[in-house]
This record gives structure tokens, sequence and C-alpha cells, in this order.
């Protein structure tokens, strides 16, 4: 029987040509890096706080003009008061949304947070109670996106359509950009108004495009994800067109407000540095999950994406298919974290959530997914969502404690 030492070295060996295609993405994205730092003449004076109502905030304002050019919008909105993705998506949805529109997924049901804020229970305050409709298409057998669905299943009063990259709680693989532009280029010629929305958390920097270069309206993502690259302590941002971002920015603050206000006292180096960092910290990110689906795949288990795969987020699926299995991951990666490594994940009903949800993520800023962290509900076939890892030297380290601790319970057929 192998040993886990073998095993991840094998592991590792077969996806050495996966590790050289995401550092080659890693360079182009670091290239964009340091012609817009350039472009924007980035000096000391952009990182300094304001306080107050922030006004001529030029860190704030400069930041957003730097995200824009790297996301390839138009404009966008970078603030550490969107407090998380869940956040951001809220106010991206109540802002492009009026009462009697409806919202229209086009991937199925979008991530387990965004019930609460449709009103899939007609919750207090939800899209629903503001008299916003919801409707949605299921993607295709292999994940893709059924254009010709979403077309017909647009009506009147379909005012957004939503797109989410990664693949959430769902069985599929995320979306890369490109695949994204049959569906954007269909509803633009039939519906201009409309606006294409993408969910692009876990996504931003994995591919050297974003959605946006394909014809998104606006994306909207996470800064303790992949954007924050791992030193952003809070935030979220918006990119896209200015049609959409301009009506976004009165959700943020105040109608007649908007971006004209916002200050942040510390100072805004942390969001600089993440953003710079945030090729090589998503780079790190990735190898960790890959690795995780070649040693797992070896094992037997069934993995999305396949090792070998084109990857557009840096989530990695793993079905467990016990839920001794996934608590003892859960728990093994806990323990072989930096920060919080003494505790015991549990189960519990997290805010947000159907099912019971187990989560290790013992990470620097509190809840950061770019840091190595995994989660899954309690609900067969019992899926571990591993991502992050701000160093693979780190990552792997945690994998072999993972395996080691699974095998020594008799969970997986492996020798220590």
């Amino acid at each position: 029987m192998m040993n886990i030492d073998t095993l991840l070295l094998q592991a590792e060996h077969q996806v050495r040509d996966v590790f050289a295609r995401i550092e080659a993405v890693e360079e182009k994205n670091t290239q964009r890096m340091l012609d817009a730092f350039a472009s924007h003449r980035i000096s000391l004076r952009e990182m300094a706080g304001s306080t107050g109502y922030g006004y001529g905030d030029i860190g704030r304002e400069t930041l957003e003009k730097l995200a824009a050019d790297l996301l390839g919008g138009e404009d966008a909105i970078v603030s550490p008061h969107l407090l998380s993705g869940t956040h951001a998506l809220s106010v991206c949805l109540f802002g492009l949304l009026l009462p009697g529109d409806r919202l229209l997924s086009a991937c199925g049901k979008p991530y387990d947070t965004l019930d609460q804020v449709i009103g899939m229970k007609n919750e207090p305050g939800s899209l629903a109670e503001m008299g916003i409709g919801y409707d949605e298409v299921q993607p295709t057998p292999d994940g893709g996106i059924d254009v010709e669905a979403v077309l017909g299943a647009i009506t009147p009063q379909t005012r957004v359509i939503w797109v989410q990259r990664s693949r959430g709680y769902a069985w599929r693989n995320p979306l890369m950009p490109r695949d994204m532009q049959p569906l954007f280029e269909a509803v633009h010629a039939v519906r201009p108004d409309i606006y294409l929305a993408v969910d692009n958390c876990y996504g931003t920097f994995v591919t050297a495009d974003e959605p946006t270069h394909y014809g998104a309206d606006v994306i909207v993502g996470s800064l303790i994800k992949n954007a924050g690259g791992g030193l952003a302590p809070t935030g979220g941002y918006m990119v896209g067109t200015r049609r959409a971002i301009e009506r976004i920015e009165h959700r943020l603050t105040a109608p007649g407000i908007g971006r004209e206000i916002g200050s942040y006292e510390p100072g805004y180096r942390a969001f600089y540095q993440g953003l710079f960092m945030a090729p090589h910290t998503v780079a790190q990110a990735l190898k960790t999950p890959v690795l995780a689906a070649s040693a797992f795949s070896l094992l037997g288990l069934t993995t999305t994406p396949l090792p070998d795969a084109p990857r557009a987020d840096i989530v990695q699926a793993i079905r467990m298919e016990t839920p001794e299995r996934l608590a003892a991951f859960c728990r093994a990666i806990q323990a072989a974290s930096p920060v919080d490594s003494y505790l015991t994940p549990e189960a519990w009903d997290m805010p947000g959530y159907d099912d019971p949800v187990i989560m290790a993520a013992g990470a620097f800023v509190a809840g950061a997914s770019i840091e190595l962290s995994v989660d899954g509900p309690m609900r067969p076939p019992y899926v571990a969502y591993l991502q992050g890892a701000l160093t693979y030297a780190h990552g792997k380290l945690a994998l072999r404690h993972a395996l080691n601790t699974m095998a020594a319970q008799g969970l997986l057929d492996i020798n220590p």
C-alpha cells in the first residue's frame, strides 16, 4: 500500500504542467499590475487615510480607478465598507433592481447566502419584500450556460441576469470568463437595457481575463478573497460599466451622495499592496487545490475540477461521501493552520445557509478564503470545498497532515 509521502510526490508530478500554466497567468497578471500602477502614478500619498466624510479622498478615488483599469471596467467601487462578498453582491442587486423588476439567474440556484437576499422565503428586507421577482435557468449537464433557455426565460420585467462564476455549493465546474461571452452577446443584442452581473468571488485573477472583457456590465467580489491578495483586512469591489456603477453607488451610501463620501482612517496601503500581490497570492492559492485534486483522485475519490482541468476559481470540490470524512478533513486543516490551530471545528447553523456547515479557517483575516480554508454543508455526498493558502508550502504541509489524520482514523486506505 502506498504511503502518504509517495502519494504526494506522485500527485505533484502529475500536475507539474498545470503548475506551469498557473505561473504563466501569474506573470501576465503581474505585468498588468506593473503597467497599471505606473499609469496611475501610484505613490505613498494615495495610501494615507482620511476621516469624517472623506471628501476628496485621493486614496479611495485612485484605488477605484486602478481597479477599473485592471479588471476591464469603465468605473469601479472599491470600499472597505463592503463587509463581505454577500454584502457586495446584495448592494449590487439592490442598486440595479427596482420594484416590479425581475432577477434571472443563468446558472441555477445561486450561492446559499443569496437565498435570503433574494427572499426565497420572503425574508424581511429581501428583494422579494421589495416586489422584485426571481427566475432561474438550470445549467447544461456539463455546467455551462444554456443560452437559448436563458433567452427564453427573459420577460419584459427582467432587469438583471445573474451569472455565478464559481460553483458555490453546487457540483459543477466553474465558468471561465470566455464561457460567458455567448450569453452576453445574445442578451445585449435583444435587450441592451438588461444588466449582466457576475458574482466574481473566488475567480478574480485566476485567469488573465475577466468577465468584463467579454461584455459583463458589472463584476462583484470580496477583498478578503482573491483581489485583496491576503493583505486587505476587509472590503469588496464592483467593476463595470459607468451606467451600472453609477446606479449601484447610491445604494452604497445614499441617493445624491454616492461615492462623494467614504473615509477610512487606517489608510489604504494594505489595499494597494494586496491588489499588487494578488496575482502571486492567487497562484499560490490555486496550487494547493490542484494538488489536493490530484492526491484525492489517486485515492479514488471524486473531485471537480479534475487535476488537469482549466481553473476558473480557487475552489476544489472533493466528495468525501461520509460525514466522518468531511469532519476529519476540516478538523485536520484547522489543526494545520497558523491561527486558531487548537480549535476543533463543529458543524453549526451558520446564518444564510440551509444546512449545518462545518468550516475550518485558521486565517490572519477572519473569514478570508484566500487563506487556506475548507468548508462544506453536512448533507450527502458530504463535499469538502477547499480553497486558498497564502503559500503553496503551507497548503502542501496542511494536506499532508490531513491525509495522515484521516489515514490514522481508518478513513482512507493509505499508510500514514
